[in-house]
């Protein structure tokens, strides 16, 4: 009997957490709500943010803040949104830096795994191998076989360690089993500024940063690491046409929330996100940028999850065979 009130009694608190969950999920959210960039103001990842906020902003009925909060390759507005309080007015875009600087960083302020809830993923950037406009190369494989045969001269510049520059340089790096002499610099601006300026030599940055750059022929593209050309850029080649076997490399952006969170919030802001990814500026500028709108299964909870657990799983190897850590 004791064993039957008991479960009663679960039953019952949980049918009481779910309706006031949904109750919360309609008066959600009454105030502005804050999305923490972990990157500087202008650079790649902000615009990603403004434009997706901007829009969901429009379907909550309330403001989206973006708060950039630069700083140790992301981790440090990493670890504000995560000591936050869960109540779905701090929120969190990041790329593809939430998983790398699991391995990265070997004191983190907080359990990557287990400080955050999902909300979904918005976009996945490819990148573009650049180079300043005068650099010697005319192909991918010429740059290749010259930066082997240069390589304590070549510089590669980064917008610093953990920036998605960082992680695609390396990554180059290990591909053709070369090192080079890496500049970090402290955001994507100051790197790209240099870059135009021939101070260094070549870099590996998102779409988002080098587009306008390719197509105004201030800097030379080698090649694009998505897996088919851009429409926007159709005459650079993917790095597999141009010769560099398996070299794919997607830098994915997702929104979470504090851990706790309530559930129907996390669902609340996902359908939200679901319905910017849809407004047609979003999607038209992303295309200027040379990307796209995830699709409704991945701007889910359940996908971002599986994201960030098999991209952690992914880059683990890469950045211990490399030996670089940010700490």
């Amino acid at each position: 009997m004791k064993i039957l009130k008991a479960m009663l009694g679960l039953t019952a608190a949980a049918a009481v957490s779910l309706l006031a969950g949904a109750a919360l999920a309609q008066t959600y959210p009454e105030r502005t709500i804050t999305m923490v960039v972990p990157f500087a103001a202008g650079g790649p990842t902000d615009t990603v943010a403004r434009l997706v906020a901007e829009s969901m902003s429009k379907d909550l009925g309330q403001q989206i803040v973006v708060e950039n909060v630069g700083g140790a390759g992301g981790t440090l507005g990493a670890g504000r949104v995560a000591n936050a309080d869960p109540d779905g007015y701090t929120i969190l875009l990041h790329h593809i830096g939430m998983a790398t600087s699991a391995t990265l960083y070997r004191k983190l302020a907080y359990d990557t795994l287990g400080a955050f809830d999902y909300v979904g993923l918005v976009t996945e950037v490819p990148m573009t191998i650049v180079a300043r406009k005068d650099f010697e190369p005319t192909d991918l494989k010429g740059l290749i076989d010259y930066v082997k045969a240069n390589k304590d001269k070549v510089t590669v510049a980064n917008a610093g360690i953990g920036a998605a520059s960082h992680l695609c340089g390396m990554m180059f790096m290990s591909a053709i089993q070369t090192q080079l002499t890496t500049v970090p610099y402290k955001g994507t601006g100051p790197a790209m500024t240099d870059l135009l300026g021939g101070q260094v030599d070549i870099m590996c940055d998102q779409t988002t940063n080098t587009t306008k750059q390719i197509q105004g022929g201030t800097i030379k593209a080698y090649a694009v690491t998505s897996p088919k050309r851009l429409d926007v850029m159709k005459d650079i080649p993917t790095a597999v046409e141009a010769g560099l076997p398996g070299f794919e490399v997607g830098i994915w952006h997702g929104i979470y929330t504090p851990k706790g969170t309530p559930a129907a919030i996390n669902e609340r802001l996902s359908k939200s996100l679901q319905v910017a990814l849809k407004d047609p500026n979003v999607g038209a500028r992303f295309a200027e940028l040379g990307t796209a709108p995830s699709s409704d299964a991945d701007a889910t909870p359940a996908a971002l999850k599986a994201k960030l657990e098999s991209e952690i799983a992914r880059w683990k190897p890469v950045i211990e065979a490399a030996g670089e850590y940010a700490d």
